[in-house]
């Protein structure tokens, strides 16, 4: 049975633990990447999530007048580091997060992915939010470690035939959301 006086002593050593698990959450290291998609300084993760969904392609016309598949949008779930759901990546390109929080943004760079199969790794900077929560000062947003999520071969399109028609080619990423340190 636990007395009043061991739960006191305990109490401490609660905080303690709980404080380490804050400081490691924020404490996450940013990744190594190219250069090109490095975010600006000054700014610190506050989000890492883990993407898993697809790639949605219409079969279209490019302007130059070749047939090929053309990003339509996301869809992905979002995880956190244990498996749990946190959220949903959409069009936009945008994300919500389950605390109410989102943001949206424009790519900005790319690097190609260092599998060759797979979607472009990006740097995404924030064009708009809503909510309070941990979306909501965000500015920067890495899509990294890709895996699939490629067009289908152009081959396959013929608009003449299968205008307006739909891919889900399925991917996963990891998306890293940067706010501003100190905030």
């Amino acid at each position: 049975m636990i007395t009043r006086l061991s739960a006191l002593r305990a109490a401490p050593l609660a905080v303690l633990v709980g404080l380490a698990a804050l400081a490691h959450a924020q404490a996450l290291a940013p990744p190594e990447v190219p250069e090109a998609i490095r975010t600006p300084a000054g700014e610190q993760i506050v989000l890492r999530a883990h993407a898993s969904g697809a790639q949605i392609y219409v079969c279209a016309k490019a302007p130059d007048g070749k047939s090929q598949w053309i990003l339509k949008a996301p869809d992905a779930e979002l995880f956190d580091d244990k498996g749990a759901v946190i959220g949903h990546h959409s069009a936009g390109p945008a994300w919500r997060h389950k605390d109410g929080s989102e943001v949206s943004g424009k790519a900005m760079a790319r690097s190609e992915s260092p599998d060759a199969d797979s979607i472009p790794w990006l740097l995404v900077s924030a064009t708009g939010h809503a909510g309070s929560g941990v979306l909501a000062r965000v500015t920067s947003i890495q899509r990294l470690h890709t895996l699939g999520g490629q067009p289908p071969p152009a081959a396959t399109c013929d608009p003449a035939r299968q205008k307006g028609k739909e891919a889900r080619v399925p991917y996963r990423a990891d998306y890293y959301f940067y706010a501003p340190d100190g905030t």
